[in-house]
C-alpha cells in the first residue's frame, strides 16, 4: 500500500501569536494526559504511563499531541478517521475503537474519540475538533491474561471494537460498557481506566472550547492549520538537506513465537529534494504468529524516525505526514492482512521497524544517527487468581539500553524509541499484585563497547507468589542491537525461569507459561549498541553477560 504525498504551503500570519496558539494547543493534550494519569485506576495507567493524547482538526488531522507514546500517536489519526467515517456523531457523543486494521494498535490499546461541536451547533453540523485518547488496558480477554498470546489470529486475541458509542448525549452507554466488562478478567480495573478516558477527553473538550470563546473558531482554525503547515515546512527543510539517493538496510526479528525463523525487514528510503519515499518491499510475508504489523504501526514508527531528525521544537502533528510517502506491501509483516494477529507487532515489530529506517538513514548522514537502541519492549503478562479469590491480570515492559550518540553515551535502563513508559515502580507492583520482585538492577557489561559506550539493560526477577499464568514476548534474544561508526553491538537479552526448587531454565523469546507459588522469572534486557570504535588497547567482546 502506498501512502501519498499531500503539498501544502502557507506562511506563519503572525509569529508571536504563532507561538502562543502552538502552546496553547500542546498544553490542551498535556492536561489531557495529566487527568488520564490522575484519574486511571490501574498500575499501568497510573505509574507506566501507557496512554497517549491528542487534539484534531474537523477533518481528523493532528493538531498537537502530548510527550506521550509515539507507536500510539502516530496511529491514532487513523483510527479517529476509522470513527468519523462509520459513526454519524452527535453532541456529547464519544467513539470506542480498539480495532487494529481501522487505525489500531493491538487490541488491548482502546482509543476514545470525542468530536468536539461548537455551541449553537444543530442537527447535521459536524464537529469543529476532537479529542482522543488512547490507553493500554491489562486485559480485554482472550486466550490468556494480559491480552499479549501466543496467538495466530486476531480473535485469540481479545475483544475486538469497531468503532461504536460507549457515550451517547454525554450518558454512559451501560449496554455496551457491560459487554466490554463480561469480557474481561479484571472488570472493575476496566470500568475504572474507561471512564478515566472519557474524563481525559472532557477535559480536551473544555479547553478547547474556551480557546473558542476567548479567540474565536476562525482565529483557532487559522491557527490549527499553522501549526500543521509550520511542521510540513520544517520536515521538508530538513529532508532537503540529506543527500539526494537510495539508502537500504535490513535487520530481523528473532522469529515469531512458533518457528525459529528469522523475520527479516527490508527497507529502502529514497531521498529526492525536500520528499523522502519510505519502501519496505522485500520484507518478510506476515507470519502465524503475533509479531505482525498493521498499517498504522508502520506508518507511526516511520514517520517517528524522521521527526527525530528534526533540531528544532517543533510540534509532531499532521504536517510530518505529507513529505513521506511510505510503501508497505499488503500481505507483509509491516502490513498484515485481517484476521492476522498482532499483538506483538505494536511492541516488537515497530522498533524493528525504527532500527531499519534509521540503519537506512545512517547511511545517508554519516555520523548523526544513533547507535540501535534495545530494540524490543520486554513484554510480561502475568495472571490469575490472588489469595483472596480475586482475579488479577497485569501486563508491563520494561526498559534496557539506549543505542550510544554521537558524543554521548547511551542511557542505562530506560524506555526507548516506540515506547515511552515508565519501569513499573516495585512499590506499586508488590501491592498491587500477588508478585515479588526479587531483583531489580542494571545489567553491569551490557552496553555495546565503543568511544561512546552503549547504554546497559535491567535485570528484573519476578517471583509469584500464588499460582500464575505468565507469557513473554521479547525480542533481541538472539540478535544484537547494532553498533554506529564503528562501535560494537549490545549484549541480546537473555530469558530465564527458575523454579522453586532451584532448577533453571533458558526460555525462548516467546513463551507461554504456567507458574507455580515460588517460581520466578528471570528477565536481563538488551543493552545498547556503541557509537564510534573503541580505543586501539580495547577489543569488543564477543562473550556477552549472563
Amino acid at each position: 500500500m502506498t501512502i501519498p504525498v499531500t503539498m501544502v504551503t502557507s506562511a506563519v500570519s503572525d509569529p508571536i501569536e504563532f507561538e502562543i496558539f502552538k502552546n496553547l494547543f500542546l498544553s490542551i493534550a498535556e492536561e489531557m494526559g495529566v487527568t488520564l494519569c490522575r484519574t486511571g485506576f490501574s498500575p499501568n495507567i497510573k505509574e507506566r504511563l501507557d496512554y497517549s493524547c491528542a487534539i484534531y482538526d474537523s477533518a481528523g488531522r493532528t493538531v498537537a499531541q502530548g510527550d506521550h507514546l509515539p507507536v500510539h500517536l502516530g496511529a491514532m489519526p487513523l483510527s479517529v478517521r476509522a470513527a468519523i467515517d462509520h459513526v454519524a456523531m452527535a453532541p456529547g457523543d464519544m467513539i470506542v475503537l480498539n480495532d487494529p486494521f481501522r487505525g489500531g494498535t493491538h487490541l488491548p490499546d482502546i482509543t476514545l474519540v470525542a468530536p468536539i461541536f461548537l455551541p449553537g451547533a444543530v442537527a447535521g453540523d459536524k464537529p469543529a475538533f476532537f479529542a482522543a485518547n488512547r490507553a493500554h488496558h491489562s486485559d480485554v480477554g482472550g486466550m490468556s491474561p494480559g491480552s499479549m498470546p501466543l496467538a495466530r489470529e486476531i480473535f485469540q486475541e481479545g475483544l475486538i471494537l469497531p468503532p461504536v458509542r460507549l457515550v451517547k448525549g454525554g450518558e454512559i452507554n451501560r449496554e455496551l460498557l457491560s459487554l466490554i466488562l463480561a469480557n474481561v478478567r479484571t472488570p472493575i480495573e476496566r470500568e475504572g481506566d474507561l471512564t478515566a478516558q472519557i474524563a481525559a477527553n472532557r477535559i480536551g473538550e473544555a479547553r478547547l472550547l474556551r480557546l473558542v470563546a476567548r479567540y474565536g473558531a476562525g482565529r483557532v482554525n487559522l491557527y490549527a492549520g499553522e501549526v500543521q503547515d509550520y511542521a510540513e515546512r520544517v520536515l521538508r527543510r530538513t529532508i532537503a538537506a540529506i543527500p539526494d539517493g537510495r539508502y537500504e538496510f535490513a535487520d530481523a526479528l528473532d522469529n515469531d513465537g512458533f518457528s525459529d525463523a528469522p523475520v527479516h525487514l527490508r527497507v529502502v528510503v529514497t531521498i529526492a529534494d525536500d520528499h523522502a519515499t519510505v519502501d519496505f518491499t522485500g520484507t518478510d510475508a506476515q507470519t502465524s504468529g503475533g509479531v505482525n504489523a498493521n498499517l498504522a504501526i508502520t506508518l507511526s514508527a516511520t514517520l517517528y524516525c524522521f521527526r527525530c531528525l528534526i533540531k528544532e521544537d517543533v510540534m509532531y502533528n499532521d504536517g510530518m505526514t505529507r513529505p513521506v510517502t511510505l510503501i508497505a506491501p499488503a500481505g507483509t509483516v509491516v502490513n498484515a492482512r485481517h484476521p492476522s494477529a498482532v499483538a506483538g507487532g505494536n511492541v516488537e515489530c515497530s522498533q524493528r521497524i525504527t532500527d531499519v529506517v534509521l540503519g537506512a538513514l545512517a547511511k545517508a548522514l554519516p555520523g548523526r544517527i544513533p547507535a540501535a537502541s534495545q530494540g524490543t519492549m520486554n513484554n510480561v503478562t502475568l495472571g490469575g487468581t490472588d489469595r483472596l479469590g480475586r482475579p488479577f491480570a497485569y501486563y508491563e515492559t520494561a526498559g534496557g539500553g539506549m543505542g550510544a550518540r554521537p558524543g554521548l553515551p547511551g542511557l542505562s535502563g530506560v524506555h526507548t524509541h516506540m515506547s515511552n513508559t515508565r519501569n513499573t515502580p516495585v512499590e506499586a507492583f508488590e501491592q498491587a499484585l500477588p508478585v515479588r520482585i526479587r531483583q531489580y538492577a542494571l545489567r553491569q557489561g551490557s552496553g555495546g563497547v565503543g568511544e561512546f559506550a552503549g547504554g546497559e539493560g535491567l535485570i528484573r526477577e519476578y517471583e509469584v507468589l500464588v499460582p500464575t499464568s505468565a507469557t513473554i514476548l521479547t525480542d533481541r534474544r538472539e540478535s544484537r542491537p547494532y553498533g554506529m561508526a564503528g562501535g560494537g553491538p549490545g549484549a541480546s537479552g537473555v530469558n530465564t525461569l527458575i523454579r522453586a526448587d532451584g532448577t533453571e531454565e533458558r526460555l525462548p523469546a516467546k513463551a507461554r507459561l504456567e507458574l507455580a507459588a515460588g517460581d520466578r522469572l528471570r528477565m536481563a534486557t538488551p543493552g545498547g549498541g556503541a557509537f564510534g570504535a573503541p580505543a586501539a588497547n580495547v577489543s569488543i567482546a564477543e562473550e556477552e553477560p549472563a
